[in-house]
């Protein structure tokens, strides 16, 4: 591969062009989570973002609050679902994801 050409990639993409089958499955997977009842797609996402916080992930945290806003998520939705993890997850990971989620709702 060209390694140039990957850097441009996110690491969600280098992972579906190298192993297809196995993202086909964990995308059904994500559309299955995405059916559950109980939760609008709005709330799904601000949900994923404060897990991708929990589990310092800022690039889980910049995809997610892509989608959010695409969902209808305020900034201030947004970046609440990223520091209410303070008192679980610890101010390094909310320093480390709040930057990503800013990112997120500028695209």
């Amino acid at each position: 591969m060209n390694k140039k050409h990957d850097a441009e990639k996110n690491p969600f993409q280098i992972f579906q062009e190298e192993f297809p089958d196995l993202a086909k499955s964990f995308n059904d997977l994500v559309d299955a989570q995405r059916s559950l009842k109980g939760m609008d797609p709005k709330t799904k996402q601000l949900v994923n973002i404060a897990i991708q916080t929990a589990n310092h992930n800022p690039m889980g945290v910049k995809m997610h609050a892509q989608m959010a806003k695409s969902q209808g998520a305020s900034r201030d939705e947004v970046l609440g679902a990223v520091v209410m993890n303070l008192h679980l997850s610890g101010l390094t990971n909310v320093l480390d994801c709040l930057p990503a989620a800013l990112e997120g709702l500028k695209l």
